[in-house]
């Protein structure tokens, strides 16, 4: 074998050209370079960097990629034919480490596209690997579809192209038919019975059809090959290919039991895959191991709980592995009263148990009408238990507004006044002012409404809005304002608050608000 440290295993990114292939996925010439860049600076052995002979645009960038990589060899890929091949190292023959990558369908379905016979295939085989050889001194050789290849006649070609001159043997799934004890067990063969092959490194390319890639390049390696090929995100024709974040944390995460290094740092893991999701245009699942938005969060309380005293409990890598800050606690309507306690105290509120309940109600309630509560969702709670503690005269109880096209617009308002609920309809223009209308309804009075103003507090269609008011009367002005997914009941509540505040400015009341133990940093 060619590799001196039989642990290492070769990292191969393929996402500038498998993974360009994904339909849409096209990056532009300075997105290739950025992205190449990245790879280069995290460490990645060799880099894929496009079909030269594709597209102008494609040997620009590989050309380009090639002058400008600093430590990984830089590979262009090529058909069984010498024009492809010429193309293809006029483009990687600046690199500091340049590869020919030349491949061919051995496969029953894959040598009718040609049709060759399967001795017209060897010798085209032999021919064009031995071209690479004479511009190359670093030839790869790929079988493509080969584990759907005839046994018999998988083993003669690598034989064909050990004696040819390539350097690496891959072994591609190309439509992602294996499974991880085939793998291994390919592998393992070829290494054992074709001549020559202790003279070479086998690589695995595994592609996701069945959701096995991943595994089955792990099982390759098992089997004794000792580069895997793998892209960003996973991103590649059809399901996609291997993924590298997750085969480099698997090796990273069970040495124990696959004693096999790489040279990539992982702490950069998080950054390129989100810029390569950025710039391809696929954005990555919620729940994709490694670099998905859930990855390291947790919504149930039992796991939050559990989190907060020991991250091991739920963690089997440390965010900071990847290029995270931290693990990241999800707010909603799972989470329980310790997740609630803890996130509070990161965004500066101390709260004592009986504040802490009256809080995890008024967040259940919230958490059950949206998909996920956010820290601004979380503060805006905090401004209306702060406001709202004590023995308002006046708090609704019930609304329900009907607004379209056609005016006026309605609302069916139930207060609790002095303990007492009341109940009126009215109209208006548009439903907060019918709303509004209902108030003065209900509980007449002569305060002026200076100020309205909506704010959303997170994004999306279930977004919190904060509503704020400002009522005026006599010189006294007093506000009040209120979060909530509904705009309308909102207004209501912020109306109401600004009208208890000013009725206590007015000397007709006095509730006896006890906020004692909750502090304000950071409210604004």
């Amino acid at each position: 074998m060619t590799q001196t440290d039989p642990n290492r295993v070769l990292i191969f990114d393929t996402t500038l050209r498998d993974g360009e292939q994904s339909p849409g996925a096209t990056m532009t010439h300075e997105e290739k370079l950025e992205i190449a860049q990245l790879l280069d600076e995290m460490g990645v052995d060799i880099i894929e960097a496009g079909f030269p002979i594709a597209s102008e645009g494609d040997f620009a960038a590989v050309s380009e990629i090639a002058k400008q990589a600093q430590t990984a060899t830089i590979c262009g890929l090529a058909r069984a034919n010498f024009k492809d091949i010429d193309r293809c190292w006029e483009a990687v023959k600046h690199a500091r480490s340049p590869r020919i990558h030349t491949f061919i369908g051995t496969s029953p379905l894959h040598r009718a596209i040609p049709n060759l016979t399967m001795d017209e295939m060897a010798d085209r085989i032999h021919d064009t690997v031995t071209h690479a050889r004479n511009l190359c001194d670093n030839v790869q050789w790929s079988p493509m579809d080969a584990t759907r290849t005839e046994w018999d006649y998988l083993k003669r070609v690598v034989e064909i192209a050990i004696k040819a001159g390539a350097t690496t043997i891959n072994i591609p799934d190309t439509v992602g038919y294996t499974a991880p004890v085939e793998s291994a067990d390919l592998i393992r063969r070829l290494i054992a019975e074709v001549p020559g092959a202790d003279d070479v490194i086998f690589a695995t390319h595994c592609h996701n059809d069945l959701g096995m890639a991943t595994a089955n390049s792990l099982a390759a390696v098992a089997g004794g090959a000792r580069q895997i090929e793998c892209t960003i995100n996973g991103l590649g024709e059809r399901a996609g290919n291997t993924a590298l974040e997750e085969v480099v944390m698997a090796l990273k995460v069970r040495h124990d039991i696959m004693p096999w290094s790489t040279g990539v740092d992982t702490t950069k893991i998080m950054n390129i895959s989100r810029r390569v999701a950025t710039v391809s245009g696929f954005a990555v699942q919620y729940n994709k191991a490694i670099v998905g938005k859930n990855a390291f969060a947790h919504e149930s309380g039992i796991h939050q709980d559990g989190m907060l005293k020991n991250a091991e409990t739920f963690e089997i890598m440390r965010p900071a592995d990847v290029g995270l800050t931290e693990t990241n606690i999800v707010m909603g309507k799972h989470s329980g009263r310790a997740a609630l306690r803890s996130k509070l105290k990161n965004l500066g509120y101390e709260l004592a148990d009986n504040q802490l309940n009256d809080m995890f109600v008024r967040f259940k309630a919230l958490a059950d009408r949206k998909k996920e509560v956010f820290d601004e969702d979380l503060v805006a709670l905090m401004r209306d238990t702060a406001v709202e503690v004590g023995n308002e005269r006046i708090q609704v109880k019930f609304l329900r507004v009907i607004c379209g096209t056609e005016a006026p617009q309605s609302a069916d308002l139930t207060l609790t006044i002095d303990g007492k609920d009341e109940q009126v309809t009215a109209t208006g223009d548009g439903p907060v002012d019918a709303t509004f209308n209902a108030v003065k309804k209900l509980f007449p009075h002569e305060a002026v409404l200076q100020l309205y103003q909506i704010n959303a507090v997170t994004e999306g269609t279930d977004a919190q809005a904060t509503v704020h008011v400002r009522l005026e009367q006599d010189g006294r002005i007093a506000t009040g304002q209120s979060s909530d997914t509904d705009t309308v009941v909102a207004s209501a509540k912020a109306y109401v608050t600004a009208l208890n505040r000013l009725l206590v400015r007015l000397g007709k009341t006095a509730p006896d608000a006890d906020v004692k133990g909750i502090s304000y940093k950071d409210v604004g």
